[in-house]
C-alpha cells in the first residue's frame, strides 16, 4: 500500500502536486465558516449529563432559558474623579443600560476579507443594571451577547460594544471597565497581538534558515512551508468536515493546536525525505530522479506511516474519555494526523520527483561525499563511551521529573495569573463585592414529582447555604415559569475560577445541599466552580484510563514495526522518561519558580500524548536506521555510529523545527505552559532520548536490542544478497559490494 502510493505519486508528480494544491487553496478560503461551525465555547458543554454541574446547566437552559449560545460579561461604571456616585450619576447609568441595549452593534470586518467567508455576528446586545457597590463606588451592568469568544467576529462585536459604551460614559464624567471572559480573551490577544505576528514570522524564519543550513538550497527551504500549509488546509477541512457529520464540537483552541501539530510533524516527515533523498543522490549519482524518489519514499515511507500511526493511536484513546474536549480533540487530531499522512506519501514523494537534483540547487553537496563531519563524530562519541552518556542523560531526566514533587492541577484561570485591563476590572470589583457577584454559583431544585414548589418550602436551604463559609451573599429564590424548578444565587467571595471556590463547590457547599434539600426534592449545583469542580473529577478518571491504553496501542505498532520484543520496551521506557522529566520540569517553573497555584489540568494527557507520540517518531527513525545497519557487515557498534552519523542531522534539524513551531504557542494566550512543556519535550525527545539514551542502549546491548530477531549479516550468498538488497535498494549494487568486502575481510 504504501510503495503503491509513493510510487504513483513519483510516477505522476506534476497531477498530484495539482490536486493538492486545488484542494488546499479551495479549503483554506472554506476553513473560517467551516470552523465557526463545528466549535463551543462553554467547558461545560463538555461534561456529560451525569455529572451535577451538566444537570444544573441543563435546567437553566430548559426552565430558565439560559441561551446555551450566550456569552457574559460584566461593565463596571464609576465616576472619573473617583467620587461616590450621585443619583444623577445612577440615573445616566440606567439610561445608558437602555440605550446601549437597542443599538445594533455591527460587526467590523478587514478590508483584505471577503465578508462572504465569515459569519455576520452583528447583534444587538443584551444590557441589564445587575448591582451597586454598598460605598456607592461603582455600578455593575450585566452584557449578554451571543457566540463563542473564540469567535473572531463576535470578538469584533466585543471590542466595537466596548468603544461605544466607553464613548457614551465618558461624556458623562463616568469610567468604565470590563471584565468576564470575553473580555479577558480580547485583552490578552490585543497585548500579545504583536508577540504572536512575531513568533509566525520567527517560526518561519526558523524553518527556513535551519534548511539553507542543512541543504544549502532555495528549493529545500521553501518547499517544506508549502507543502505542509496545503496539507494543513486539506486536513482542517477534513476534520471540520468530519465534526459536521457526526455532530462532535470541537473546543475553541483545537484547530489551533491542530496547526501546530501539522506543521511540526509535516516539515518532519518532508525532513526525513529529504535527508535520505539526498543521500540516495550522492551514493547513486546515475540512478534516475525519478527511480531514487520511488525507492526512497518507500523506505522512508514505512517509518513515515508507523510514526504517524503511532500519533493517530495515541490521540485516538481520547475518544475513551468522558470529558468531551478530549473526547472531540483526539479524533479531530487523529483525522488531520492521517491526512498529513497521505500527503507525506503523495505530495511529497511528488515534489522530489519533479524538482530532482534542483531540489538541492545551489549545493554543490550532491557532487561529492562529505567527509566525516560532527555527526560522524557525535555517533562515535555516544559509541566509544555508551555507558556515560546514558547515565549523563537519564541524572538530567532525572533532576528534572523531580519537579513532580507536590505536583497540583489548575481547572480555572492560568496559574501564572493575568495583569490584563480585564483582571484589573475584577479585582475592583472583589474589592467591595463578593467575587462571585458577576459570576454565581446556582443551586436549582426541583420536585421528584414534577409538581410546583413554594419558595417557603425551600426556607432552610437557603438559610443553611447563607451560613456556608466563603458565601458572601444569598440571592432571593426565583422560580421558572412553571414554577417546578427554583433557583438560588449565591455569590461567594472567592474567584469563581479559583481552587479556593472549586473546593468550596466540591466539599461544603454540596455536602449543605446534600443535607438540607427537602424531601421529595433533587437539587443540583451549577456555575463556573462547580464545572471546574466536576471537570477534575472527570480529568482524573481520563487519565487513568487513556494512559495505559495509549501505551499499549503505541507499544503493539512498535512491535509490529520493529519486529522485537525488547526494542520497544526500551524506547516506550525511554519517552516514559521524557515524560517525566518534561512535565516536572513545567511543574517546577510555573508552581515552584513563578508561584503559581499548579499546572493547567490539560497539561499532563496532552503532554503525554505529544511527547509520547511525537517523540516515538524520532525514536522510530533512529531505532529503524539502527536495524538497518546492523544488518550490514561490522560490529554493533560501529552499525550504531553509522546509523547515527546518517540520521543525526535529520532528527536535529526535525526537532528543533517542531519545537521552534510548538513554542510559538506562548504568543496565544493561556498556552505558556503548553508551549514551555512541548516545546522542552520535544527538544528531549529529540536530542537527547533519540540521539542519545537510544543509540547508547543499543551499542551497550547490540544485536539483542532486537531480541528475537537479530538483524545481521547472513551467512550464505543468496541469503546474504537478498540482505543488502532490502538494505540498499532494488538494484543490490551497493549490496553486492559490501558482500565482498565482507567475504575478503580477516575473520
Amino acid at each position: 500500500m504504501i510503495r503503491t502510493l509513493t510510487g504513483y505519486a513519483t510516477r505522476n508528480p506534476w497531477k498530484v502536486i495539482a490536486l493538492w494544491a486545488v484542494l488546499g487553496i479551495v479549503l483554506s478560503a472554506l476553513i473560517p465558516t467551516l470552523m465557526s461551525r463545528v466549535t463551543q465555547h462553554r467547558t461545560a458543554d463538555f461534561l456529560p449529563r451525569g455529572y451535577d454541574s451538566a444537570a444544573a446547566q441543563h435546567l437553566a437552559e430548559e426552565k430558565f432559558g439560559d441561551d446555551p449560545d450566550a456569552t457574559a460579561l460584566t461593565v463596571l461604571v464609576a465616576r472619573a474623579d473617583g467620587g461616590p456616585l450621585a443619583a444623577a450619576d445612577r440615573e445616566h447609568i440606567a439610561a445608558g443600560a437602555r440605550a446601549l441595549s437597542g443599538r445594533r452593534v455591527v460587526m467590523p470586518v478587514e478590508d483584505d476579507m471577503p465578508r462572504f467567508l465569515l459569519p455576520d455576528r452583528s447583534q444587538t446586545p443584551a444590557v441589564t443594571p445587575a448591582a451597586t457597590a454598598p460605598d456607592r463606588s461603582f455600578a455593575l451592568l450585566s452584557v449578554r451577547l451571543t457566540g463563542s469568544p473564540s469567535d473572531t467576529g463576535v470578538q469584533g462585536v466585543y471590542r466595537a460594544f466596548r468603544d461605544d459604551a466607553r464613548a457614551h460614559f465618558a461624556a458623562a464624567g463616568l469610567r468604565t471597565g470590563f471584565t468576564g471572559g470575553l473580555p479577558e480573551l480580547v485583552d490578552t490577544t490585543d497585548d500579545h497581538e504583536v508577540a504572536t505576528t512575531v513568533g509566525g514570522v520567527l517560526v518561519t524564519v526558523l524553518i527556513i534558515l535551519l534548511n539553507v543550513l542543512a541543504f544549502r538550497s532555495v528549493l529545500a527551504a521553501v518547499l517544506p512551508l508549502i507543502a505542509v500549509a496545503l496539507i494543513g488546509a486539506v486536513a482542517a477541512g477534513a476534520v471540520a468536515g468530519a465534526a459536521l457529520l457526526t455532530g462532535r464540537r470541537l473546543d475553541a483552541g483545537t484547530p489551533g493546536l491542530i496547526n501546530v501539530v501539522l506543521l511540526g510533524i509535516g516539515i518532519d516527515y518532508l525532513l526525513f525525505l529529504l535527508f535520505r533523498f539526498r543521500e540516495q543522490l550522492r551514493e547513486k549519482p546515475a540512478q534516475p530522479v525519478r527511480e531514487a524518489a520511488a525507492q526512497v519514499s518507500g523506505r522512508v515511507g514505512t517509518a513515515i506511516t508507523s510514526a504517524a500511526l503511532t500519533i493517530v493511536a495515541a490521540f485516538a484513546t481520547l475518544g475513551l474519555a468522558t470529558f468531551g474536549q478530549f473526547r472531540s480533540m483526539g479524533p479531530a487530531i487523529a483525522v488531520a494526523v492521517l491526512v498529513m499522512l497521505l500527503g507525506s506519501l503523495t505530495l511529497m514523494p511528488a515534489l522530489l520527483a519533479a524538482a530532482g537534483r534542483a531540489m538541492f540547487w545551489p549545493s554543490r553537496t550532491l557532487d561529492r561525499t562529505p567527509a566525516a563531519g560532527r555527526a560522524a563524530r557525535f555517533g562515535e562519541l555516544v559509541t566509544r563511551r555508551p555507558l556515560l552518556m546514558l547515565a549523563a542523560s537519564l541524572a538530567l531526566l532525572a533532576a528534572l521529573a523531580a519537579g513532580l514533587t507536590g505536583i497540583r492541577m489548575e481547572y480555572g484561570r492560568d496559574a501564572s495569573g493575568s495583569r490584563t485591563a480585564a483582571a484589573a476590572t475584577a479585582a475592583e470589583i472583589s474589592r467591595v463585592l463578593p467575587a462571585g457577584v458577576s459570576d454565581p454559583t446556582s443551586v436549582y431544585v426541583t420536585a421528584d414529582d414534577g409538581g410546583a414548589l413554594a419558595p417557603a418550602r425551600l426556607d432552610g436551604l437557603v438559610r443553611a447555604l447563607a451560613g456556608v463559609e466563603g458565601i458572601g451573599k444569598t440571592a432571593p429564590v426565583v422560580l421558572s415559569q412553571d414554577r417546578g424548578t427554583a433557583r438560588i444565587d449565591l455569590h461567594p467571595t472567592a474567584d469563581p475560577q479559583s481552587e479556593k471556590a472549586r473546593d468550596l463547590v466540591s466539599g461544603p457547599l454540596r455536602d449543605t445541599v446534600a443535607r438540607h434539600t427537602p424531601d421529595g426534592t433533587r437539587a443540583h449545583i451549577g456555575g463556573t466552580a462547580a464545572v471546574f469542580a466536576d471537570i477534575a473529577t472527570a480529568v482524573d478518571h481520563d487519565l487513568r484510563v487513556v494512559f495505559p491504553v495509549a501505551a499499549a496501542l503505541i507499544t503493539l505498532i512498535l512491535l509490529l514495526l520493529l519486529r522485537s520484543l525488547l526494542a520497544p520496551v526500551v524506547l516506550m521506557l525511554a519517552v516514559g522518561l521524557g515524560f517525566a522529566a518534561t512535565l516536572g520540569a513545567a511543574a517546577l517553573l510555573f508552581q515552584h519558580v513563578l508561584g503559581g497555584t499548579g499546572v493547567d489540568f490539560t497539561l499532563p494527557l496532552v503532554l503525554f500524548l505529544f511527547v509520547v507520540a511525537l517523540g516515538t517518531d524520532y525514536n522510530i527513525l533512529v531505532a529503524d536506521r539502527i536495524r538497518e545497519e546492523m544488518r550490514r557487515p561490522g560490529g554493533a557498534r560501529a552499525a550504531v555510529a553509522r546509523a547515527l552519523r546518517h540520521t543525526t542531522p535529520a532528527v536535529a534539524t526535525a526537532g528543533l523545527v517542531l519545537a521552534g513551531s510548538f513554542a510559538t504557542l506562548a504568543a496565544t494566550p493561556g498556552s505558556a505552559q503548553i508551549a514551555f512543556a512541548m516545546t522542552l519535550g520535544i527538544l528531549l525527545s529529540a536530542l537527547v532520548l533519540a540521539l542519545v539514551v537510544v543509540p547508547a542502549l543499543a551499542a551497550l546491548l547490540g544485536r539483542a536490542l532486537w531480541w528475537p530477531l537479530r538483524p545481521g549479516p547472513e551467512r550464505g550468498g543468496r541469503a546474504r544478497r537478498r540482505t543488502a538488497d532490502r538494505a540498499d535498494g532494488d538494484d543490490g549494487s551497493q549490496g553486492r559490494e559490501e558482500q565482498k568486502e565482507w567475504a575478503a575481510a580477516p575473520r
